[in-house]
């Protein structure tokens, strides 16, 4: 029946999320939790921070896929919506699923990362175009402050703004999923807020290393 191929390919899109791959590389390679050392984050960026790029690349590039495989397994629905708006929201499901999956990834006892690099697979999937406009207040906001907390935060805010006013889309669906992405990204950044505020939270100094003397 058509209705257990689609639950098993949303619980596959969740299952795909679920990948801890912070988490596995430093096990796996390093003999260590990610999640204990450093920012105690389960994503790219404390996997660099902690174990250096050769970790983290291959951490960030998996993540990525993760969001960007979970909205393309459409594909593997018998049935698709007929209409352009159930498919995008189909499509959203799908990748929202993967996100909710690197956050509270079942083989990792549902600690998990923020899920900014699998939503960015899910943006790249869906809009190119706006994804690398993000990407740019991303690297933009990086160089100038140095921190990849207020960097993320202001490509995900920035997200809603393009969809909304620069780029604007025909489905409601995408609207809102875009307001709950700058939403999400507020919630998992709750305590990055907090070290901003009290400028306290730290520079990502091991990004951009200065010249040595």
């Amino acid at each position: 029946m058509d209705w257990i191929w689609y639950i098993l390919v949303l619980t596959g899109a969740y299952l795909l999320g679920s990948i801890p791959t912070a988490v596995w590389v430093g096990r796996l390679f390093y003999g260590l939790d990610i999640r204990d050392h450093g920012s105690k984050n389960a994503g790219a960026t404390n996997t660099v921070r902690v174990l250096g790029f050769k970790a983290g690349i291959p951490v960030l590039i998996v993540d990525v896929l993760k969001g960007f495989l979970a909205v393309k397994m459409i594909t593997l629905l018998p049935g698709a919506p007929a209409t352009p708006e159930g498919y995008v929201r189909l499509q959203l499901l799908l990748g929202i699923l993967a996100v909710v999956g690197h956050i509270f990834p079942v083989f990792a006892g549902f600690r998990g990362g923020k899920g900014v690099a699998t939503m960015t697979g899910i943006l790249i999937a869906l809009h190119p175009l706006i994804t690398l406009i993000c990407a740019g207040v991303f690297f933009l906001t990086l160089f100038i402050s140095k921190y990849v907390s207020l960097s993320s935060l202001l490509a995900g805010i920035s997200y809603p703004v393009l969809v909304i006013f620069v780029f604007p889309t025909p489905f409601l669906s995408m609207v809102i999923f875009s307001i709950l992405i700058a939403g999400v990204l507020i919630i998992t950044h709750q305590k990055n807020i907090g070290r901003l505020i009290r400028n306290e939270e730290s520079k990502a100094d091991f990004l951009m290393p200065r010249n040595k003397r």
